[in-house]
Parts: C-alpha cells; sequence; structure tokens
C-alpha cells in the first residue's frame, strides 16, 4: 500500500506542478486582460486553441471564465499548498487534495458537458481534458487514503519517566 501511495503522490506532484505553472501564466489569460501578459505567451494560447481547436480558450464563455476565475482564486494557491504538503509530508494534505479533486471534477464535468452537447468538440479536444478529469479522481481518491504516519520530528528520543525534571 504504501509504494502505491508513493506512485500516486509523484504523479499528483506532477499534476499540481503543472497546474501551479499553467493557471497564473495560461488559464488566466481567459480573464484578465491581455495587457498582463507578454506576447509569447499571449501567441502560445493563440496556438493552442487553433492547432487543438479549443473554442472554450477562443471564444471564452462566460461560464468558462467563471471556472478559470475560481481556478486563479482558489484551486492555485490550493495547488501549491499541496506541492508543499506532498513534499512536507503533511498531515492536512489529504483533506487539501480531497477539496482540490472534488472541485476540479466538479468543473470538469461541467466543461466536459458543455464539450459534448454543443457538439462543437474534436476527439483531439476531448483527449486533451479527460487526463484532467482522470487526475482530479484520483486526487479526491487521495484525499479518503490515510496519510502517511511517517513524523518529521521527535521531541525528545528519551522515554518520558527518563528525563529529568525541571524546577
Amino acid at each position: 500500500m504504501g509504494a502505491l501511495v508513493k506512485l500516486i503522490d509523484a504523479i499528483l506532484f506532477l499534476f499540481f506542478l503543472l497546474m501551479a505553472i499553467s493557471a497564473p501564466l495560461f488559464h488566466a489569460q481567459a480573464c484578465l486582460p491581455e495587457t498582463l501578459f507578454p506576447d509569447v505567451l499571449l501567441d502560445l494560447n493563440k496556438w493552442y486553441s487553433s492547432q487543438v481547436g479549443d473554442y472554450l480558450v477562443a471564444e471564452k464563455p462566460l461560464f468558462y471564465v467563471g471556472i478559470v476565475l475560481l481556478e486563479i482564486l482558489f484551486l492555485w494557491p490550493l495547488s501549491i499548498l499541496n506541492l508543499y504538503g506532498i513534499l512536507a509530508a503533511k498531515s492536512w494534505f489529504n483533506t487539501t487534495c480531497l477539496i482540490y479533486g472534488a472541485s476540479v471534477a466538479t468543473s470538469m464535468v461541467a466543461i466536459m458537458s458543455e464539450l459534448t452537447g454543443s457538439g462543437k468538440a474534436s476527439d483531439n479536444l476531448l483527449m486533451v481534458y479527460f487526463p484532467f478529469l482522470g487526475l482530479s479522481l484520483l486526487a479526491f481518491l487521495r484525499g479518503l487514503l490515510p496519510y502517511s504516519t511517517k513524523t518529521t520530528s521527535t521531541v525528545s528520543k528519551r522515554p518520558a519517566l527518563a528525563r529529568k525534571k525541571r524546577a
């Protein structure tokens, strides 16, 4: 079980790292003014939306802008917190991972419903969004697993009775 949890944590670490980098650089372009971003990032975002056919990024419907705002204000700091939680083996990591997974899964269900219901989505576009749905469910399930009992520091290595009392 320990090796499986470490593998899941490694996969989630890469996912949280990707989200910590891509949220402020790419996703935020949907709701913030273009003047805040360098031309290289704007061109890369336009290239992505034209190559993959991601009409959500190109057209910026209001529900998508709302999901991106949620991601920037809530999920981006939470992904950074989860990166720290994995590295430092914090006991609260399960809770934040559960919150992150539930929120992203909810957002992804809304996006996937729009993609499949609109008829505009290509198979390539669906293949871009499906892994995020799977990774969010993995984060949700990781939040349900018990955290590692590894302690990071100990108060004293001597037994409690062997310690001297101070007056």
